[in-house]
This record gives structure tokens, C-alpha cells and sequence, in this order.
């Protein structure tokens, strides 16, 4: 069976600590898949938020995101605060991808809890059509 298989640039321009909340826990007893989404999401608006964006005002349009992919590589429990580490790349005439690793401390090692990515597309909530990425929303990106 193919395996997603997300590629990870050599650098991030952005990191933030996320604390898993006891909502984030499934009957497994650890971060659950729909809740690791969550987490993407809060650090995606941190990110967002960081550049003096929103995803409803991105230099005059706005953001809808078109995919996800996730690689879980380690289990997240109550109590674990994540590192999330973001930087956009792949930028086309419309979108762009936000690429995520999360990892937390345990004892003195790094582990990885996930790999994930997300594409992210300019999109006009009022006419209901996509629209071009901001070149002032790439340079700022890419600084």
C-alpha cells in the first residue's frame, strides 16, 4: 500500500508551542487524527497571524484549503506541548503549500509527532472563485 510521503524543506520561518488539551485525547488514549487537524489549524492562524493575516483577509482575498496530508509518526498524549514548525513553499499562480512538523521534548530527545502539509488556494468568498496569490503575500513568505 502507498504511504503519503510529505517532503520537508530545510528550514521553517515559523514555530509556535501548542499544549495538547484532554479534548484532544481519543479512546486510544492519545492526540487523536481529527484533533492533530485542530492543531494544524490553530497553527496555521498563528502563522496567518504572524504575517498580519487571516485566512478571510490575506492582502485583499482569502485562503480555503484544498488539502491535507499527515504523516503520524509518533503518539501525542494529555499534557505533551508541541512544537509546531511552518513555512510556506510551492507557491503557483493560485495556491501555495504550508509545510508542518510538530514535535515534542521527551526527556532530553526530540521526538516527531507528525509531518503534515497543507494546500492552501487564494480564494474570493464574495464572487465564490479563486483567485491569485498576492505577490506581496509571497514576499513576505519568502523572507
Amino acid at each position: 500500500m502507498a504511504r503519503i510521503k510529505v517532503a520537508l524543506p530545510n528550514n521553517f520561518s515559523f514555530s509556535t508551542h501548542i499544549p495538547i488539551r484532554i479534548t484532544d485525547i481519543n479512546y486510544g488514549g492519545h492526540v487523536g487524527n481529527d484533533a492533530l487537524l485542530s492543531i494544524l489549524h490553530e497553527a496555521r492562524l498563528q502563522f496567518l497571524n504572524h504575517h498580519d493575516y487571516t485566512e478571510m483577509n490575506f492582502e485583499g482575498t482569502g485562503l480555503i484549503m484544498a488539502d491535507v496530508a499527515i504523516e503520524f509518526k509518533a503518539e501525542a498524549f494529555y499534557g505533551d506541548v508541541l512544537t509546531v514548525f511552518i513555512t510556506a513553499n510551492d507557491f503557483s499562480r493560485v495556491g501555495f503549500d504550508l509545510v508542518y512538523k510538530l514535535e515534542k521534548r521527551v526527556e532530553e530527545k526530540t521526538v516527531v509527532i507528525a509531518i503534515a502539509k497543507t494546500g492552501m488556494v487564494c480564494y474570493n468568498y464574495n464572487s465564490k472563485k479563486v483567485s491569485a496569490v498576492p505577490a506581496e503575500a509571497i514576499a513576505k513568505f519568502q523572507r
